[in-house]
């Protein structure tokens, strides 16, 4: 199936909206194009994605979700990017590997599935040979995921909320734990887990680092005040996925100033009103160190609690992050870099 058939009453994510994407945007509000905002070698991904040379992530423009809390808002919901072909889009993706990267990191794509598919197929015939990521919301449906079968290797979904109730007030979407959990358990099955060692000589010692080559990354970020969503969201992991797969629990929730319209941002405090939109307090933090000890996961990565928030990025500059997590190659306004 290609992106033709997908895009003409639009079926390439799991809203089907129906909208004819040659002609207007979809609810995810993109066309038939792919759109990128930023690409970039990113250190600041799990230690499995970024080992030595850093992840090669590509953040595309738009998304199916609606999340209230997105730090990325100004690409997935404020349409910051533009259109590129499928030969620069192969372009970026060889210069990436180019400067090292030790992997090609498609961000959030689940809505441009069919056409990224058009573009990593002419990347790989123009001597890409680095595994490529899906880093996604896990709101994937599975007729596009097996248009990346062959080009992608590595999965990075979240899971959100196993609560239909909180993920339609943060992320517009009821059905959001039911696709996820399908999702995540479809790619889990299709891919097993292939962890290498790989090592690099930094000022006169042989660094060891692993390097993940195949398989699935769950995301969960942990919601303030909402300790039992994390949990029920980790007993779902610990028996169906464990061994299977790695499961990094994140604790970077940070209050994000948003900047819109007085509609947009009342809409947006609305939708927040159902947690505690602030930074995660070092009492949950320990709390959820007990948790994951109890469980004993076969393989999870928890970060670290960082107070900070000068990380938050900012998609309108060519350098959207910090120098220490990012270097930028390429930019929506500026392109190479």
């Amino acid at each position: 199936m290609n992106s033709s058939d997908l895009y003409s009453e639009c079926r390439a994510c799991p809203r089907n909206c129906g909208v004819n994407r040659f002609a207007s945007a979809g609810f995810c509000g993109e066309g038939s194009k792919i759109r990128v905002a930023v690409a970039c070698l990113h250190f600041g991904e799990e230690p499995l994605l970024t080992v030595h040379g850093g992840s090669g992530t590509i953040f595309l423009t738009g998304c199916n979700l609606r999340c209230a809390f997105c730090q990325n808002y100004q690409i997935s919901q404020q349409g910051m990017g533009r259109d590129v072909s499928v030969g620069e889009f192969a372009e970026i993706c060889i210069r990436l590997q180019e400067i090292g990267a030790e992997n090609i990191n498609i961000v959030t794509g689940s809505h441009h599935a069919p056409a990224v598919a058009e573009g990593l197929f002419e990347a790989r015939k123009r001597g890409l040979t680095l595994p490529v990521c899906w880093n996604s919301s896990g709101y994937d449906s599975i007729e596009s995921l097996k248009m990346l079968d062959g080009l992608v290797s590595i999965y990075l979904p979240d899971l959100k909320t196993l609560s239909s109730e909180l993920s339609m007030k943060l992320c517009a979407s009821s059905d959001y734990p039911d696709v996820a959990r399908s999702a995540i358990e479809w790619l889990v099955e299709r891919n097993p887990l292939s962890i290498t060692e790989v090592s690099r000589e930094c000022d006169g010692k042989t660094v060891v680092k692993e390097k993940i080559e195949s398989g699935v990354i769950v995301r969960h970020l942990f919601l303030p005040g909402r300790f039992v969503e994390t949990a029920d969201v980790l007993e779902w992991l610990k028996h169906k996925i464990d061994g299977k797969a790695v499961i990094s629990l994140m604790s970077q929730y940070t209050p994000v100033p948003f900047k819109g319209s007085d509609e947009e941002l009342e809409r947006r405090k609305r939708a927040l009103s159902v947690i505690e939109n602030r930074l995660v307090s070092s009492t949950e933090d320990s709390d959820l160190r007990d948790l994951i000890d109890a469980y004993d996961f076969d393989y999870l990565f928890y970060q670290e609690l960082c107070p900070d928030t000068e990380w938050l990025p900012d998609f309108g500059r060519t350098q959207p992050f910090s120098y220490k997590l990012a270097r930028p190659v390429w930019h929506w306004r500026d392109g190479f870099v």
